[in-house]
C-alpha cells in the first residue's frame, strides 16, 4: 500500500506515490501557486485524487516551508508562501478521505535521508539544506525534534556575526544570510562585476545576458574554475561555523547537507567539515561527527512526508 507525499515551494509544487521501503512512483510537478491559499488547496487536493486513482492509499503527508505550530495542522510563518496562521492541514483533510499529515520541509527531508538515505545507519544527525535559504533539520535517538512549540530545527537562523545582514525572519547575522544559495550567488554575481582575474570565467558564463544564473555558477565549479570554488569555499566556512555551534548543543553524530548547492558534492562537505573542526569546543577530545551530503536530492521532501503520514509520527 501507498502513501502520498507533497512537497510544496515557492515555485512548484512537487507530488508522488511512496512505498513503504522509501521508493517513490509517479512523480508528478505543477506550479505552485504560492500567494493564493484557496487555490493552492485545491491544487494540492487535486494532486491526491490524480495520484490515488486506482490506488490502495494509506496516507497522505505534505511537507512546507513554514513554522508548523505543535498540531501539525497550521502555517504559522511562510515567508516564501507569504502564509501566516494558514490551517493547511484542515482544509485539504476536509477534502479528502485519507489521513493528512503536515510538516515542515527541512524536517521531512531529514527524515527521508535518515529512514532511507545518507543517515539511515545513525540514531543522532543533523540535516542543513542550502537552497534559497538555510533549513535545517535535528533527529535525536530515533526521533524528529520537533520542540515545545512545534517550530524547533530552525538551524538557519542561529546568529553567525552580531549586527550582521538582515534576514527575512526579522533578524540580522543568521546562518542563512552567510551559508545558503543565494547568498552565494549574490557572491558570486559580485565577483562576476569585478575586474580581476578570478571573476573572468564568471563574467564570461553570464555575457549572454549580463545576469550571471545559479546554473552558470555551477557550471564554473564543475569546470573548476579557480574563483567560483574560492567562493564555495567561503559558502563552507560560515556553514562550518553554524555547525560548530549546532554541534556543541547536539552532538549528533552525522551532518548531512541537502538543497541545491549540495550536488557540489565534496567540493562542499570538505571545507565544511574542516571549518567545523577549525571552530569546535573542546577540539581533539570529543569524537567528531561526519559531514555527507544528501542522497535522495530533490525528492527528499516528497518521500520524507509520505512515511511521516504512514508511522503517524
Amino acid at each position: 500500500m501507498h502513501s502520498i507525499g507533497i512537497d510544496i515551494g515557492g515555485t512548484k509544487i512537487a507530488a508522488g506515490l511512496v512505498s513503504p521501503d522509501g521508493e517513490l512512483s509517479q512523480l508528478i510537478k505543477v506550479p505552485s501557486p504560492a500567494s493564493d491559499p484557496d487555490l493552492m488547496t485545491k491544487t494540492v487536493v487535486d494532486l491526491i485524487n490524480q495520484l490515488a486513482e486506482g490506488q490502495e492509499i494509506e496516507a497522505v503527508g505534505i511537507a512546507a516551508a513554514g513554522f508548523i505550530d505543535s498540531e501539525r495542522n497550521e502555517i504559522l510563518y511562510s515567508p516564501n508562501l507569504q502564509w501566516r496562521h494558514e490551517p493547511l492541514r484542515t482544509r485539504v483533510q476536509e477534502l479528502v478521505s485519507y489521513p493528512v499529515t503536515l510538516e515542515n520541509d527541512a524536517n521531512a527531508a531529514a527524515w527521508a535521508e535518515f529512514r532511507f538515505g545518507s543517515g539511515k545507519k545513525a540514531q543522532s544527525m543533523v540535516m542543513l539544506t542550502i537552497g534559497t535559504g538555510v533549513g535545517g533539520a535535528i533527529i535525536a535517538d530515533g526521533k524528529l525534534i520537533r520542540g515545545g512549540f512545534g517550530i524547533g530545527g530552525e538551524l538557519g537562523h542561529i546568529r553567525l556575526i552580531n549586527g550582521g545582514r538582515q534576514c527575512g525572519c526579522g533578524q540580522r547575522g543568521c546562518l542563512e544570510q552567510y551559508g545558503s544559495g543565494t547568498a552565494f550567488l549574490k557572491s558570486a554575481r559580485k565577483l562576476a562585476t569585478s575586474d580581476g582575474p578570478a571573476g573572468r570565467r564568471l563574467r564570461e558564463l553570464a555575457s549572454e545576458n549580463g545576469i550571471l544564473t545559479g546554473a552558470e555558477v555551477s557550471q564554473a565549479i564543475t569546470e573548476g574554475d579557480v574563483g567560483a570554488l574560492s567562493l564555495l569555499r567561503e559558502l563552507g566556512d560560515y556553514l562550518g561555523q553554524g555547525l560548530a555551534s549546532i554541534v556543541a548543543a547536539l552532538d549528533p553524530e552525522v551532518c548531512i547537507i541537502g538543497g541545491g548547492v549540495s550536488i557540489a558534492g565534496e567540493k562542499l562537505t570538505e571545507p565544511i567539515y574542516f571549518s567545523y573542526l577549525n571552530n569546535l569546543p573542546a577540539k581533539g577530545y570529543r569524537p567528531e561527527l561526519e559531514v555527507i551530503a544528501a542522497k535522495l536530492g530533490n525528492e527528499a521532501g516528497i518521500i520524507g512526508a509520505a512515511d511521516l503520514a504512514r508511522s503517524g509520527l
